[in-house]
């Protein structure tokens, strides 16, 4: 930055969305004040120790020690902010989106508002959010008038964990505003982290965008789910047909099945839009609610093959001792957040399973309960009755549950054995 003194950037939320961000802007030179709530999290990132797979501890420590990066638990470190990106859950509480958050943010930063200041939210919820809920009150709070006294944007997050190749820097971002100059400076500030940005008329279609890209994965994989299920019945190899439609060069788009759909963002984003649609238009998008339907049963169906094969083996689920290959809902990655993994072990430990699980990734705090932790190697993979592989991280040697000749269940399509039975 060419500024004489480094602007201040507040980051509320240091999760796996606002921690990149926070680092990033640090590492380019401003002055950033990362907030968040949970203590636990700010004494680890004080200690320069990362909790998020795409900040490294290393690059942590390198923007504490330019004090460049502050974290802190206190509203108070956010006066005289210049931008503030807000960065924090949306969750879906009973089917419903709770906005909690975003609103005790907003509460919390608005009397920090000053003129001239710029707020961009980022968390991803329904289109109309940003000017309906937040902007009221950062004006009620401050005083001021939006897109006049300050600016206000949206900008949602498109975080990838574990991605090699498309990072926060070298992933597109979508920006807004709440008026022209607002999407001036929400581009500005974006600008200067990221290599590309792609500006849109509003905040409502900036909104729209996080809830179009995650429904159109959403719905496909429901697509190709709900296959899987019938193409087993059929007695057809769902795999070699998907493989064999990819050849084809336009017109088709490859997704696959599995266990179900985790992590932040399908579980819940297009929940957002059917709710928000159902709420305004009095209309269900039904769509959403199929592939919510498909996706959500996909754990059970594969306790059903479990059990079907544990059967086969003159087996019960009651006492059986069954092997959960990665536990996350990503490969790569450590984010239990929603992962199918959390489902199927609790459905196999209600049936009286004696459960276990493998992954290198999944720390103590976000370990199921009553799951057995277990490595992947040749002494500790005898005994099983069952193996399931649900997240196929490249770390883990697969091969080694072939060795032993008790009943695979792969539902990714990794493993080749005589004892491999696909999804």
């Amino acid at each position: 930055m060419n500024a004489s003194k480094p602007k201040k950037v507040v980051v509320i939320g240091q999760g796996y969305v606002g921690l990149p961000v926070a680092v990033r802007a640090a590492e380019v030179g401003y002055e950033v004040v990362g907030i968040d709530i949970d203590p636990r999290r700010v004494e680890s990132l004080q200690a320069g120790k990362s909790y998020v797979e795409d900040v490294s501890s290393e690059r942590l420590r390198r923007v504490l020690e330019s004090q460049n990066y502050r974290p802190s638990s206190s509203y108070e470190a956010a006066e005289g902010f210049d931008y503030a990106v807000v960065s924090v859950p949306t969750p879906l509480r009973e089917t419903l989106p709770d906005l909690t958050f975003i609103e005790l943010s907003a509460r919390d930063l608005m009397v920090h508002v000053s003129p001239g200041c710029t707020v961009i939210l980022e968390s991803t919820t329904y289109p109309g959010t940003t000017e309906e809920l937040m902007v009221p009150i950062l004006e009620e709070g401050s005083g001021l008038r939006a897109g006049e006294d300050f600016f206000v944007g949206y900008s949602p997050e498109r975080i990838d964990p574990g991605n090699p190749s498309y990072g926060f820097v070298e992933t597109p971002k979508v920006v807004s505003g709440i008026n022209d100059e607002s999407l001036q400076r929400v581009n500005e500030f974006f600008g200067s982290l990221i290599e590309t940005t792609v500006p849109v008329s509003g905040t409502r279609e900036a909104e729209l965008t996080k809830l179009l890209e995650n429904t159109f994965r959403h719905v496909n994989i429901a697509l190709v789910n709900e296959l899987a299920v019938f193409a087993h019945q059929l007695g057809i190899d769902i795999w070699e047909a998907i493989d064999a439609a990819a050849s084809k060069p336009f017109g088709f788009m490859r997704f696959t099945p599995g266990p179900g759909v985790g992590g932040h963002c399908l579980p819940v984003d297009p929940s957002y839009l059917s709710w928000q649609v159902r709420r305004r238009l009095g209309q269900n998008f039904r769509f959403v609610e199929l592939a919510n339907d498909v996706n959500d049963q996909m754990p059970s169906y594969v306790v059903q093959r479990a059990t079907d094969l544990l059967n086969d083996a003159c087996k019960s689920v009651r006492g059986a001792s069954i092997l959960l290959v990665g536990l996350s809902y990503k490969k790569g990655t450590g984010d239990v957040r929603e992962s199918p993994a959390l489902k199927v072990a609790s459905l196999l430990l209600e049936r009286g399973a004696n459960v276990a699980g493998v992954d290198p990734f999944v720390d103590e705090a976000r370990w199921p309960e009553g799951v057995t932790r277990t490595g992947l190697s040749e002494s500790s993979a005898r005994g099983w009755d069952l193996a399931i592989v649900i997240t196929d991280h490249d770390e883990l040697d697969l091969e080694i549950l072939t060795q032993r000749g008790y009943p695979v269940l792969d539902t990714r399509n990794v493993v080749v054995g005589p004892s491999v039975v696909k999804l």
